[in-house]
């Protein structure tokens, strides 16, 4: 592939393979293997040598550090959201929400909130996309609100659990940029992807409730 977004680049601007695979601190079989798969950008010469230039080299490292980041910011959130989600509970035993459910309900209502945590982490962890992940989303809602519909729980307790759920996920997002030193951009792109994960849930969970009616 030949780099086509540099104009004229001078010959300090550009790096044989070895450098480049020095200033990227990895071996040149790794660099060799990326420029072939188009994973960085490469200019091949009329002797079949390869170049490249400093400019892309900063950009892939920069994007790599990004990507680190944002997966460690989301792991963080997840960690801290389930333990905080749990010692929530603790103090919610008594709320019609809760109270309702015998130890097998909320087993399940546990099972149930794992597999969403999953398919949340895997979601935020997109900058885009993810529909089948919000399809996955919306089958948990329709779970959460026939388990509700089998004990006669009121709509307005089956969405008081998913608020409950909800406010703790946001809240610690909320508080991401001051433990963790996340960019206020980074953190609003969670916030982001949380509300619309989360608003799926709860649509459908007033559709199983509103197709139950009719």
């Amino acid at each position: 592939m030949t780099l086509t977004d540099q104009t004229d680049p001078s010959p300090t601007d550009w790096l044989s393979l070895p450098q480049a695979a020095r200033h990227l601190r990895i071996h040149p079989t790794t660099l060799r293997r990326w420029a072939d798969n188009g994973d960085i950008p490469v200019m091949v010469t009329p002797g079949g040598h390869r170049r490249f230039a400093t400019s892309a080299l900063k950009r892939f490292i920069e994007a790599r550090q990004q990507l680190r980041l944002t997966t460690g910011l989301e792991q963080i959130w997840a960690d801290k959201a389930l333990l905080q989600t749990r010692q929530g509970i603790s103090s919610q035993q008594d709320e019609p929400w809760l109270a309702a459910f015998n130890e097998k309900d909320r087993e399940l209502k546990r099972e149930l909130g794992r597999r969403l945590m999953g398919i949340m982490l895997q979601y935020v962890a997109l900058n885009h996309g993810g529909e089948a992940l919000l399809l996955e989303a919306q089958r948990i809602g329709q779970m959460h609100a026939e388990q509700s519909l089998r004990i006669g729980q009121p709509l307005v307790d089956a969405l008081q659990a998913m608020l409950f759920f909800r406010d703790t996920l946001v809240e610690v997002a909320i508080q991401m940029p001051v433990a963790a030193r996340v960019r206020p951009e980074t953190n609003l792109r969670l916030l982001r992807r949380i509300n619309i994960l989360l608003n799926s849930v709860q649509l459908a969970i007033a559709a199983a409730y509103d197709q139950s009616q009719r």
